[in-house]
């Protein structure tokens, strides 16, 4: 019982040091005059990925590799199908030009990347699935060209107000925070690694269950929290811009890191959960063309949600 409880705990404390980091690390940067672009893309844009990157190293660590899969192609299909469709309900989303003909098949490519280096029997006839450390540089390879694409973008625009402290936050203040967010994230990561185990044992279920669920929705949150609150502000190019940027850093940074601390063996019912990435990301790229043009409606935001209800039905008739 004190092992979910913690596992509890451990949510609202990751999050919690995420945000401490990212306003620590911010508001220090700001201080010696970082460039507010140059913040905004490193420590503000890792912040929301900071959850998932922490589970997964612990979940690596532990041996956890169908937790560590589950947790970042869950959180994939959270954020699209879920967020996005509470989002889009919240109000129609637009979507700039860039994000429908650039990042989402960025965001394509990086699942189907992940398919296929998933499935070495079927490429090598190997006897088992594997990402392997050479697979986790692939993808970090792949990530920095996605950073180079994002710099090279937000050179077009001259700021990224509210977004960012004044600076005027005492040193001190800043390490500490940063300091705090650090063993957040230590233990945040540590308590919901143990309880998802936990829980796998004591209902029975698997690890990859539990990681494409209760853990995916968990490390989503900030996600979540980022996206409604975007939306209900009718800025539609936060909400959506957060969701498939998260995506892309989930899977080429925060599996890429994965897979380089340790291989991660591949479970064969992960394709299905791949495949259901692949769909809902060729659907979000789809509702760009049918009814209002670049607009994701409220019946699209409706067909998300229930894609996201059939699919967790899914999971527990699939065991």
């Amino acid at each position: 019982m004190l092992t979910i409880i913690f596992f509890i705990i451990g949510f609202v404390i990751l999050i919690k040091g995420a945000d401490w980091l990212v306003e620590g690390a911010a508001a220090l940067a700001k201080r010696f005059r970082v460039p507010d672009l140059l913040v905004g893309l490193t420590v503000v844009a890792f912040g929301t990925s900071l959850p998932e990157l922490f589970v997964n190293i612990f979940a690596s660590f532990s041996g956890s590799s169908d937790l560590a899969m589950g947790n970042v192609v869950g959180s994939n299909i959270t954020n699209i199908l879920l967020i996005l469709g509470v989002a889009g309900l919240i109000y129609p989303l637009s979507v700039k030009g860039t994000t429908i003909y650039q990042e989402i098949p960025f965001s394509l490519l990086a699942v189907v990347l992940l398919g296929v280096l998933a499935n070495d029997h079927l490429l090598d006839g190997a006897q088992g699935d594997i990402l392997s450390r050479t697979d986790g540089i692939v993808f970090f390879i792949f990530f920095m060209f996605f950073m180079y694409y994002v710099f090279g973008i937000a050179r077009k625009f001259k700021g990224i107000d509210g977004v960012l402290p004044d600076g005027t936050q005492r040193p001190l203040h800043s390490l500490g925070q940063i300091l705090l967010g650090m063993v957040g994230l230590a233990l945040g990561g540590k308590w919901i690694v143990d309880g998802a185990i936990y829980l796998s044992q004591l209902f029975g279920a698997s690890e990859s269950f539990i990681g494409l669920t209760v853990v995916a929705l968990g490390t989503s949150l900030p996600e979540l929290a980022t996206s409604a609150i975007a939306a209900t502000k009718k800025n539609a190019d936060i909400a959506v811009g957060n969701v498939v940027g998260s995506n892309i850093f989930n899977i080429f940074f925060v599996l890429g890191i994965s897979a380089m601390i340790k291989p991660l063996p591949i479970q064969t019912s992960a394709n299905t959960d791949i495949g259901v990435v692949i769909v809902a990301t060729l659907f979000l790229f789809a509702t760009n063309f049918l009814g209002q043009k670049r607009i994701l409606e409220r019946r699209e935001a409706v067909i998300l949600l229930l894609g996201y209800l059939g699919y967790m039905v899914f999971l527990v008739m699939r065991g």
